[in-house]
């Protein structure tokens, strides 16, 4: 970079947190923007995620960016579909499809501490250098399968529920479904009325909270597009309420005790049987593993086609499963809605900073950084839903446009100076991990098992906090915090 030109940037990823750092930045006079997108099309999970029934569990007017409202979302609680083509009208209104180069899917990132540039390799061969490196992979891009023996041998159709098959006609099939996530609550009720059986493995009941979903009028459409400010009022009332929910966890622990008399209630409202209510009932606290949404699941779980079964998988074999009691489930599909490598960052890409440090190296203990968003020894690398930025309540949206106005102070600040680098302090980072620990012991997401903890038992992927407290640690960049290197 020469006096007087902006940085390069290479952003790595097509989803939200990608187009809304590279739009922050446009806003801000850096130009020179590549967006490298593994796949054919952007939308992130949003483009993956096809299965029946996919939507998001925060409501549309809050799940969107602050500066480009929907006025006319067709739910509160709005599809896949829906949601996929509001991100790509965005990118495409920020004239930013041409940045995008699609089917480069990163494999290697070096920093050359010669130059104080990155080096980035795509799985094609293609190698671009970059000054800044921005990561925005997220946390939920990567499928995991359950460690089950004999899971390539079943003779019938398989897979994970971010990967439908949507040539698999269910139809009359015996279904086996194996996890009860987020996910799960929404394809299930979708499926149940076409299979002939469902069989749902549960390992651990979820929380379930009733679903205040609508379906937004002409009417209503007309109002949000004439008077945006009615628009405004239902997002800032769901921020509101998301922001409540979330000074439960360590703030209020009555407000997580009035979530769950809720929940509780939902459950005895819709199961009547009292053996399949039981199966049903969590029997860890409320907020340690994902909250879910649905109206439609507990029915659907209710249907005479339909069993839950909570004995353990012991092993798939060609016919179906057997459990630990012995005993052969037979089915013509399984489908595993069995999650994410949640505490896997940036995986498989492999990153390396100052001295040839291995990020993977850096984060044997488990993923780390200073707000999420920067890493000692790894200078000009920054992350969007980079670990512990993830949300019990509220809308990754708000997080994300956070994170993008505080890289882009860096990368201004890079602009300013330029032929430098910049890489947060080191001991800062480590205290503000520190504490951030120290505050999360005191979460109830230490009470189970989940996608949020590495198996030493770290919490690498939540917040413990509003999202408000988050936006006011990233507000302004200090300088300070951060050394500033000539490159030489």
């Amino acid at each position: 970079m020469t006096a007087g030109d902006g940085p390069s940037v290479l952003i790595i990823g097509a989803g939200f947190g990608g187009i809304g750092t590279a739009i922050e930045l446009r806003r801000n006079g850096i130009r020179d923007i590549t967006i490298l997108e593994r796949a054919a099309d952007l939308g992130g999970v949003w483009r993956e995620n096809t299965y029946p029934g996919a939507a998001c569990d925060v409501p549309s007017p809050l799940y969107s960016y602050s500066y480009e409202p929907k006025p006319d979302w067709p739910q509160r609680y709005s599809g896949r579909d829906a949601i996929h083509d509001y991100l790509r009208g965005v990118a495409r209104r920020h004239e930013l499809l041409d940045a995008i180069v699609f089917g480069a899917d990163v494999t290697d990132a070096e920093f050359d501490e010669r130059t104080g540039r990155w080096s980035v390799r795509t799985a094609d061969g293609t190698t671009r250098i970059a000054d800044v490196l921005i990561s925005a992979v997220g946390q939920l891009s990567r499928p995991q399968l359950p460690d089950l023996p004999g899971i390539d041998t079943f003779a019938g159709a398989s897979f994970h529920s971010a990967e439908w098959d949507h040539d698999v006609d269910l139809t009359g099939k015996r279904v086996l479904c194996v996890g009860t996530g987020a996910s799960a609550i929404q394809y299930i009720p979708e499926i149940q009325p076409k299979v002939e059986h469902l069989t749902l493995f549960q390992r651990t009941a979820a929380w379930v909270i009733p679903k205040f979903d609508t379906d937004y009028s002409p009417i209503q459409h007309k109002l949000f597009a004439k008077l945006p400010g009615a628009l405004l009022v239902e997002r800032f009332g769901w921020w509101s309420a998301g922001e409540f929910v979330s000074l439960g966890l360590v703030e209020f622990p009555a407000i997580a005790r009035m979530v769950g008399r809720i929940a509780e209630k939902h459950l005895r409202k819709q199961i009547a049987d009292p053996e399949l209510r039981a199966k049903l009932t969590p029997d860890y606290p409320i907020g340690c593993k994902r909250g879910l949404f649905s109206n439609d699941y507990y029915p659907a779980l209710t249907q005479p086609n339909v069993a839950v079964e909570t004995t353990a998988i012991s092993e798939v074999v060609p016919q179906g499963v057997r459990t630990a009691d012995g005993r052969l489930h037979e089915a013509d599909v399984i489908i595993y809605g069995t999650g994410f490598k949640g505490t896997e960052f940036l995986w498989p890409m492999r990153i390396y900073g100052r001295g040839g440090r291995k990020l993977a190296d850096a984060w044997a203990d488990g993923a780390h950084a200073f707000l999420g968003i920067t890493v000692p020894d790894f200078p000009n690398l920054f992350l969007v839903y980079g670990p512990n930025t993830n949300l019990a309540a509220g809308s990754i949206i708000y997080m994300i446009e956070s994170q993008a106005r505080y890289i882009r102070q860096a990368v201004r600040l890079l602009a300013d100076r330029p032929g430098h680098t910049i890489e947060v302090r080191d001991e800062l980072e480590r205290e503000f991990n520190d504490a951030l620990q120290r505050r999360l012991a005191r979460t109830p997401w230490n009470f189970c098992t989940s996608w949020y903890r590495t198996a030493s038992g770290r919490i690498t992927n939540n917040w413990p906090g509003t999202v408000s407290s988050y936006r006011r640690r990233t507000r302004r960049l200090n300088r300070d915090d951060y050394t500033l290197t000539r490159v030489a």
